[in-house]
Formats: structure tokens, sequence, C-alpha cells
């Protein structure tokens, strides 16, 4: 998928240290060093929690 075929709203976050930290360390070990897919999952596992 291309990433204008998607309609929404930018947003922007501020992130502590130690969560950028975690953010680095995930896209190295779990995504190719891509830290948007990094960004992508823990926000998905955050929303997940928001759900509970």
């Amino acid at each position: 998928m291309r990433q204008d075929q998607f309609e929404g709203e930018d947003v922007t976050i501020e992130l502590a240290e130690e969560e950028l930290e975690l953010v680095e360390e995930m896209a190295f070990s779990d995504h190719r060093d891509n830290r948007d897919a990094a960004i992508r999952t823990l926000l998905d596992e955050w929303l997940k929690e928001q759900d509970d």
C-alpha cells in the first residue's frame, strides 16, 4: 500500500528519553531499523491496552 492511499490526520507526539530509546531498540531489533514501524507497533499496543 502506498502512503497516499490513507486519509487521516497527522499526529505529533512527544516522547520522553526512555520512550525514544525503546523506539530505537525496537526499530533495530524487530523492524530492520525502521522507526516508523516501531512507532506503529507501540501505538497499536497502547491502543489495545486502552480497550481493556
